[in-house]
Protein backbone atom coordinates (compact mmCIF):
# COMPACT_ATOMS: atom_id res chain seq x y z
CA UNK A 1 0.00 0.00 0.00
CA UNK A 2 2.78 2.39 1.00
CA UNK A 3 4.69 1.47 -2.15
CA UNK A 4 1.66 2.22 -4.33
CA UNK A 5 1.21 5.55 -2.56
CA UNK A 6 4.85 6.46 -3.19
CA UNK A 7 4.49 5.53 -6.88
CA UNK A 8 1.39 7.70 -7.11
CA UNK A 9 3.18 10.67 -5.53
CA UNK A 10 6.16 10.19 -7.83
CA UNK A 11 3.86 10.17 -10.85
CA UNK A 12 2.06 13.33 -9.72
CA UNK A 13 5.37 15.10 -9.17
CA UNK A 14 6.54 14.34 -12.71
CA UNK A 15 4.55 17.20 -14.28
CA UNK A 16 4.98 17.23 -18.03
CA UNK A 17 6.04 20.78 -19.00
CA UNK A 18 3.89 22.66 -21.54
CA UNK A 19 5.98 23.41 -24.61
CA UNK A 20 4.21 25.91 -26.88
CA UNK A 21 4.31 25.11 -30.56
CA UNK A 22 4.15 27.40 -33.57
CA UNK A 23 0.37 27.81 -33.58
CA UNK A 24 0.42 29.13 -30.02
CA UNK A 25 3.06 31.75 -30.86
CA UNK A 26 1.24 32.63 -34.07
CA UNK A 27 -2.05 33.19 -32.21
CA UNK A 28 -0.33 35.42 -29.65
CA UNK A 29 1.29 37.38 -32.46
CA UNK A 30 -2.01 37.93 -34.24
CA UNK A 31 -3.63 39.09 -30.98
CA UNK A 32 -0.85 41.62 -30.42
CA UNK A 33 -1.11 42.76 -34.04
CA UNK A 34 -4.87 43.34 -33.68
CA UNK A 35 -4.13 45.52 -30.65
CA UNK A 36 -1.54 47.39 -32.79
CA UNK A 37 1.28 46.31 -30.46
CA UNK A 38 3.58 45.71 -33.37
CA UNK A 39 6.85 45.20 -31.48
CA UNK A 40 5.25 42.44 -29.37
CA UNK A 41 3.58 40.91 -32.43
CA UNK A 42 6.95 40.68 -34.21
CA UNK A 43 8.52 38.86 -31.23
CA UNK A 44 5.73 36.25 -31.16
CA UNK A 45 5.79 35.77 -34.93
CA UNK A 46 9.56 35.25 -34.89
CA UNK A 47 9.08 32.46 -32.35
CA UNK A 48 6.36 30.92 -34.50
CA UNK A 49 8.61 31.02 -37.57
CA UNK A 50 11.42 29.35 -35.61
CA UNK A 51 9.04 26.54 -34.71
CA UNK A 52 7.63 26.13 -38.23
CA UNK A 53 10.00 27.81 -40.70
CA UNK A 54 8.27 26.10 -43.61
CA UNK A 55 4.79 27.52 -42.86
CA UNK A 56 4.08 30.31 -45.42
CA UNK A 57 1.20 31.71 -43.37
CA UNK A 58 3.54 32.74 -40.56
CA UNK A 59 5.88 34.58 -42.91
CA UNK A 60 2.97 36.29 -44.65
CA UNK A 61 1.57 37.52 -41.34
CA UNK A 62 5.00 38.83 -40.37
CA UNK A 63 5.17 40.66 -43.70
CA UNK A 64 1.80 42.30 -42.99
CA UNK A 65 3.18 43.63 -39.70
CA UNK A 66 6.24 44.97 -41.51
CA UNK A 67 3.92 46.69 -43.99
CA UNK A 68 1.98 48.32 -41.13
CA UNK A 69 5.17 49.84 -39.68
CA UNK A 70 6.40 50.98 -43.10
CA UNK A 71 9.16 48.37 -43.52
CA UNK A 72 8.08 47.58 -47.09
CA UNK A 73 11.43 46.24 -48.31
CA UNK A 74 11.71 43.85 -45.33
CA UNK A 75 8.15 42.67 -45.99
CA UNK A 76 8.90 41.91 -49.63
CA UNK A 77 12.10 40.07 -48.75
CA UNK A 78 10.06 37.71 -46.57
CA UNK A 79 7.40 37.21 -49.23
CA UNK A 80 9.94 36.61 -51.99
CA UNK A 81 11.60 33.96 -49.82
CA UNK A 82 8.22 32.23 -49.38
CA UNK A 83 7.70 32.15 -53.15
CA UNK A 84 11.08 30.45 -53.60
CA UNK A 85 9.79 27.35 -51.82
CA UNK A 86 6.02 27.43 -52.36
CA UNK A 87 3.40 28.96 -54.64
CA UNK A 88 1.49 30.69 -51.85
CA UNK A 89 -0.60 32.92 -54.08
CA UNK A 90 -1.49 35.60 -51.49
CA UNK A 91 2.17 36.62 -51.57
CA UNK A 92 1.69 38.18 -55.01
CA UNK A 93 -0.97 40.58 -53.76
CA UNK A 94 1.01 41.46 -50.62
CA UNK A 95 4.14 42.16 -52.68
CA UNK A 96 2.10 44.34 -55.06
CA UNK A 97 0.71 46.32 -52.14
CA UNK A 98 4.21 46.96 -50.78
CA UNK A 99 5.50 48.06 -54.17
CA UNK A 100 2.59 50.49 -54.43
CA UNK A 101 3.49 51.99 -51.05
CA UNK A 102 7.05 52.46 -52.31
CA UNK A 103 5.78 54.22 -55.43
CA UNK A 104 7.00 51.42 -57.73
CA UNK A 105 3.76 51.27 -59.64
CA UNK A 106 4.94 49.18 -62.60
CA UNK A 107 6.14 46.44 -60.26
CA UNK A 108 2.94 46.74 -58.23
CA UNK A 109 0.82 46.34 -61.35
CA UNK A 110 2.84 43.29 -62.49
CA UNK A 111 2.40 41.46 -59.19
CA UNK A 112 -1.26 42.33 -58.69
CA UNK A 113 -1.95 40.97 -62.17
CA UNK A 114 -0.05 37.78 -61.25
CA UNK A 115 -2.32 37.43 -58.27
CA UNK A 116 -5.54 37.95 -60.24
CA UNK A 117 -4.43 35.53 -62.97
CA UNK A 118 -3.79 32.81 -60.40
CA UNK A 119 -6.68 33.55 -58.01
CA UNK A 120 -9.37 35.64 -59.74
CA UNK A 121 -11.73 34.96 -56.82
CA UNK A 122 -9.11 34.74 -54.06
CA UNK A 123 -9.30 36.24 -50.56
CA UNK A 124 -7.74 39.50 -51.76
CA UNK A 125 -9.52 39.81 -55.11
CA UNK A 126 -11.50 42.91 -54.08
CA UNK A 127 -8.40 44.60 -52.66
CA UNK A 128 -6.47 43.63 -55.79
CA UNK A 129 -9.02 45.26 -58.11
CA UNK A 130 -9.05 48.39 -55.90
CA UNK A 131 -5.26 48.52 -56.06
CA UNK A 132 -5.35 48.28 -59.85
CA UNK A 133 -7.83 51.17 -59.98
CA UNK A 134 -5.56 53.29 -57.78
CA UNK A 135 -2.53 52.47 -59.92
CA UNK A 136 -4.40 53.31 -63.14
CA UNK A 137 -5.69 56.53 -61.55
CA UNK A 138 -2.16 57.50 -60.57
CA UNK A 139 -0.88 56.76 -64.06
CA UNK A 140 -3.65 58.91 -65.55
CA UNK A 141 -2.64 61.77 -63.27
CA UNK A 142 0.91 61.65 -64.69
CA UNK A 143 -0.21 62.24 -68.29
CA UNK A 144 0.40 65.99 -68.26
CA UNK A 145 2.15 67.51 -71.25
CA UNK A 146 5.73 68.42 -70.31
CA UNK A 147 5.34 72.04 -71.38
CA UNK A 148 2.48 72.44 -68.89
CA UNK A 149 4.33 71.06 -65.89
CA UNK A 150 6.23 74.16 -64.78
CA UNK A 151 3.16 76.36 -65.04
CA UNK A 152 0.87 74.03 -63.14
CA UNK A 153 3.51 73.48 -60.44
CA UNK A 154 3.64 77.21 -59.78
CA UNK A 155 -0.13 77.30 -59.40
CA UNK A 156 -0.14 74.20 -57.21
CA UNK A 157 2.53 75.48 -54.85
CA UNK A 158 0.83 78.87 -54.44
CA UNK A 159 -2.61 77.35 -53.91
CA UNK A 160 -1.13 74.79 -51.52
CA UNK A 161 0.32 77.58 -49.37
CA UNK A 162 -2.97 79.51 -49.21
CA UNK A 163 -4.98 76.37 -48.47
CA UNK A 164 -2.63 75.18 -45.72
CA UNK A 165 -2.86 78.55 -43.97
CA UNK A 166 -6.61 78.84 -44.59
CA UNK A 167 -6.28 81.98 -46.72
CA UNK A 168 -9.42 81.23 -48.67
CA UNK A 169 -9.95 84.58 -50.36
CA UNK A 170 -6.45 84.41 -51.84
CA UNK A 171 -6.86 80.79 -52.90
CA UNK A 172 -10.18 81.14 -54.74
CA UNK A 173 -9.16 83.30 -57.75
CA UNK A 174 -6.02 81.20 -58.30
CA UNK A 175 -7.99 77.96 -58.27
CA UNK A 176 -10.50 79.44 -60.71
CA UNK A 177 -7.62 80.19 -63.08
CA UNK A 178 -6.29 76.64 -62.64
CA UNK A 179 -9.64 75.12 -63.48
CA UNK A 180 -9.79 77.21 -66.67
CA UNK A 181 -6.24 76.46 -67.78
CA UNK A 182 -6.10 72.83 -66.65
CA UNK A 183 -9.67 71.48 -66.72
CA UNK A 184 -8.46 67.87 -66.31
CA UNK A 185 -6.72 68.63 -63.02
CA UNK A 186 -9.30 67.10 -60.69
CA UNK A 187 -7.78 68.17 -57.38
CA UNK A 188 -8.37 71.83 -58.21
CA UNK A 189 -12.14 71.24 -58.17
CA UNK A 190 -11.99 69.83 -54.64
CA UNK A 191 -9.75 72.66 -53.45
CA UNK A 192 -12.23 75.09 -54.96
CA UNK A 193 -15.25 73.71 -53.10
CA UNK A 194 -13.20 73.63 -49.88
CA UNK A 195 -12.19 77.29 -50.19
CA UNK A 196 -15.71 78.21 -51.31
CA UNK A 197 -17.27 76.61 -48.23
CA UNK A 198 -14.98 78.34 -45.76
CA UNK A 199 -15.48 81.65 -47.56
CA UNK A 200 -19.12 81.48 -46.51
CA UNK A 201 -20.66 80.01 -49.67
CA UNK A 202 -21.66 76.73 -48.03
CA UNK A 203 -24.63 75.72 -50.19
CA UNK A 204 -22.80 76.27 -53.47
CA UNK A 205 -19.75 74.34 -52.20
CA UNK A 206 -21.85 71.35 -51.15
CA UNK A 207 -23.77 71.26 -54.43
CA UNK A 208 -20.57 71.38 -56.49
CA UNK A 209 -19.05 68.56 -54.47
CA UNK A 210 -22.22 66.49 -54.80
CA UNK A 211 -22.09 67.02 -58.57
CA UNK A 212 -18.52 65.71 -58.65
CA UNK A 213 -19.49 62.74 -56.48
CA UNK A 214 -22.38 61.88 -58.82
CA UNK A 215 -19.92 61.55 -61.70
CA UNK A 216 -17.25 59.82 -59.60
CA UNK A 217 -18.80 57.91 -56.67
CA UNK A 218 -15.36 56.86 -55.39
CA UNK A 219 -13.85 60.35 -55.34
CA UNK A 220 -11.99 60.35 -52.02
CA UNK A 221 -11.72 64.12 -51.71
CA UNK A 222 -15.45 64.52 -52.24
CA UNK A 223 -16.07 62.32 -49.20
CA UNK A 224 -13.52 64.15 -47.04
CA UNK A 225 -14.87 67.55 -48.06
CA UNK A 226 -18.51 66.61 -47.56
CA UNK A 227 -17.80 64.98 -44.18
CA UNK A 228 -16.24 68.24 -43.02
CA UNK A 229 -18.91 70.46 -44.59
CA UNK A 230 -21.80 68.52 -43.04
CA UNK A 231 -20.05 68.39 -39.66
CA UNK A 232 -19.55 72.16 -39.69
CA UNK A 233 -23.23 72.67 -40.49
CA UNK A 234 -24.43 70.18 -37.86
CA UNK A 235 -26.04 67.87 -40.45
CA UNK A 236 -25.40 64.76 -38.40
CA UNK A 237 -27.00 62.11 -40.65
CA UNK A 238 -25.19 63.24 -43.79
CA UNK A 239 -21.91 63.70 -41.96
CA UNK A 240 -22.04 60.19 -40.46
CA UNK A 241 -22.65 58.66 -43.88
CA UNK A 242 -19.50 60.29 -45.26
CA UNK A 243 -17.38 59.37 -42.24
CA UNK A 244 -18.49 55.74 -42.37
CA UNK A 245 -17.32 55.63 -45.99
CA UNK A 246 -13.92 57.03 -44.99
CA UNK A 247 -13.50 54.49 -42.19
CA UNK A 248 -13.27 51.75 -44.80
CA UNK A 249 -10.68 53.55 -46.93
CA UNK A 250 -6.94 53.05 -46.45
CA UNK A 251 -5.23 54.83 -49.36
CA UNK A 252 -1.74 54.18 -50.64
CA UNK A 253 -0.60 57.75 -51.20
CA UNK A 254 0.60 59.88 -48.30
CA UNK A 255 -1.42 62.96 -49.32
CA UNK A 256 -4.64 60.96 -49.29
CA UNK A 257 -3.77 59.34 -45.96
CA UNK A 258 -3.11 62.79 -44.49
CA UNK A 259 -6.41 64.18 -45.81
CA UNK A 260 -8.37 61.40 -44.09
CA UNK A 261 -6.44 61.89 -40.83
CA UNK A 262 -7.08 65.64 -40.87
CA UNK A 263 -10.75 65.12 -41.70
CA UNK A 264 -11.13 62.69 -38.78
CA UNK A 265 -9.47 65.22 -36.47
CA UNK A 266 -11.65 68.10 -37.64
CA UNK A 267 -14.84 66.06 -37.28
CA UNK A 268 -14.13 64.98 -33.69
CA UNK A 269 -13.15 61.38 -34.42
CA UNK A 270 -10.07 61.93 -32.33
CA UNK A 271 -8.92 58.43 -31.45
CA UNK A 272 -9.27 57.30 -35.05
CA UNK A 273 -7.52 60.43 -36.25
CA UNK A 274 -4.65 59.78 -33.82
CA UNK A 275 -4.21 56.25 -35.18
CA UNK A 276 -4.32 57.51 -38.77
CA UNK A 277 -1.66 60.14 -38.05
CA UNK A 278 0.53 57.45 -36.48
CA UNK A 279 0.35 55.43 -39.70
CA UNK A 280 1.78 58.31 -41.75
CA UNK A 281 5.45 58.44 -42.77
CA UNK A 282 6.55 61.84 -41.49
CA UNK A 283 9.14 62.49 -44.21
CA UNK A 284 6.35 62.34 -46.81
CA UNK A 285 4.03 64.84 -45.09
CA UNK A 286 6.30 67.11 -43.04
CA UNK A 287 5.95 69.79 -45.72
CA UNK A 288 2.29 70.20 -44.72
CA UNK A 289 1.64 72.58 -41.84
CA UNK A 290 -1.73 70.85 -41.43
CA UNK A 291 0.10 67.67 -40.41
CA UNK A 292 1.60 69.37 -37.36
CA UNK A 293 -1.48 71.49 -36.64
CA UNK A 294 -3.96 68.62 -36.53
CA UNK A 295 -1.70 65.84 -35.27
CA UNK A 296 -0.74 67.98 -32.25
CA UNK A 297 -4.40 68.91 -31.73
CA UNK A 298 -5.42 65.25 -31.82
CA UNK A 299 -2.57 64.13 -29.57
CA UNK A 300 -3.54 66.72 -26.96
CA UNK A 301 -7.17 65.61 -26.91
CA UNK A 302 -6.35 61.91 -26.52
CA UNK A 303 -4.21 62.72 -23.49
CA UNK A 304 -0.75 62.80 -25.13
CA UNK A 305 0.09 66.33 -23.95
CA UNK A 306 3.88 66.07 -24.17
CA UNK A 307 3.67 64.64 -27.68
CA UNK A 308 1.27 67.41 -28.69
CA UNK A 309 3.65 70.12 -27.48
CA UNK A 310 6.65 68.45 -29.16
CA UNK A 311 4.78 68.15 -32.46
CA UNK A 312 3.67 71.76 -32.36
CA UNK A 313 7.18 73.01 -31.56
CA UNK A 314 8.62 70.96 -34.43
CA UNK A 315 5.93 72.28 -36.76
CA UNK A 316 6.70 75.89 -35.83
CA UNK A 317 10.41 75.31 -36.55
CA UNK A 318 9.69 73.78 -39.94
CA UNK A 319 6.94 76.28 -40.81
CA UNK A 320 7.61 79.61 -39.06
CA UNK A 321 4.19 80.96 -40.08
CA UNK A 322 2.63 78.42 -37.69
CA UNK A 323 4.20 80.25 -34.76
CA UNK A 324 1.82 83.14 -35.48
CA UNK A 325 -1.08 80.82 -34.61
CA UNK A 326 -2.19 79.75 -31.15
CA UNK A 327 -1.52 76.20 -30.10
CA UNK A 328 -4.34 74.43 -31.96
CA UNK A 329 -5.93 72.87 -28.88
CA UNK A 330 -6.38 76.40 -27.50
CA UNK A 331 -7.86 77.75 -30.71
CA UNK A 332 -10.57 75.20 -31.43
Amino acid sequence: MQQAKEKSQAKSNNVIPFIPEGDFYFTKGVEAFQKRKFDIAIKWLRKAMEEKPEDPLYACQMSIIYTEIGAYHAANQLLTKVLQTTDYVDCYYLIANNYAHLGLLNDAKKYVNYYLEKEPDGDFHEEAHSLLELIDFDEDDDEWELEDEDEILIYQETVFHHMEYMEWEKALPLIEEMMTLFPEHKMAKHDYTHALFFSGQEDEAIQKELDILKEEPNALYSHTNLALFYYQLGKVKEYRTCVETLRNVYPIHAQQKLRIAVTMARTDNLQEAYERFHQLTKRLVKGHPSYFRWFSYTAYHVGETDKAIALWEEGCKRHPSLSKEKQPWLDQ
